[in-house]
């Protein structure tokens, strides 16, 4: 038992190849981190472009009043502005708490 231990500890040859084991999950780690924030950019990019998708959407609306023999109600409008490219700047920090 003590010759195959002494044999063991005197064994370098797997030695290499977990240094390189070593380097190339080194480098897999770091090619995931930059590609992972390359991703979460993207996405970032693409929600903007939704949210200023929403903004230019014209939500006016015009409704005429009903009357009948015994009652009528009142009309409702609405009208909606642009949106302009000050209100939605790429990068920018909305404040909900004003």
């Amino acid at each position: 038992m003590n010759a195959l231990f002494a044999k063991l500890m005197n064994d370098e040859a797997g030695f290499i190849v977990s240094a390189e084991l070593v380097m190339i999950a080194t480098l897999g780690v770091l090619t995931m981190a930059v590609g992972l924030s390359e991703v979460a950019w993207n996405i970032n990019n693409e929600l903007q472009d939704v949210g200023r998708a929403f903004g230019s959407m014209n939500q006016s609306f015009n409704l005429q009043g009903q009357n009948g023999n015994r009652g009528g109600s009142a009309g409702s409008s609405y009208n909606d502005v642009q949106n302009t490219g000050s209100d939605i700047q790429a990068g920018s920090h909305i404040d909900y708490e004003q």
